[in-house]
């Protein structure tokens, strides 16, 4: 089963959050990292801030690739 091709500014914008919320919440309990209790508290870091970022994403996307498209020279 795919998505259509018109949601995919969306599938784009959930996939790069997750990853990116993944990476940060490594990053974010790395003092913990010798514990027993990592997994959790990563998981449950991961899932808080990618819940949280996915809104942000998706509604900022158009205007950072209007800024972005302002500030390029497009065929150079």
């Amino acid at each position: 089963m795919k998505i259509p091709s018109r949601y995919e500014h969306f599938v784009f914008g959930i996939v790069q959050s997750g990853l990116t919320c993944l990476v940060a919440a490594a990053i974010a309990t790395r003092p913990h990292a010798f514990e027993i209790a990592f997994v959790g508290r990563w998981l449950s870091s991961w899932m808080l801030s990618w819940a949280l970022i996915v809104p942000v994403v998706l509604l900022a996307a158009p205007l950072i690739r209007s800024l972005v498209r302002s500030l390029t020279v497009a065929g150079e």
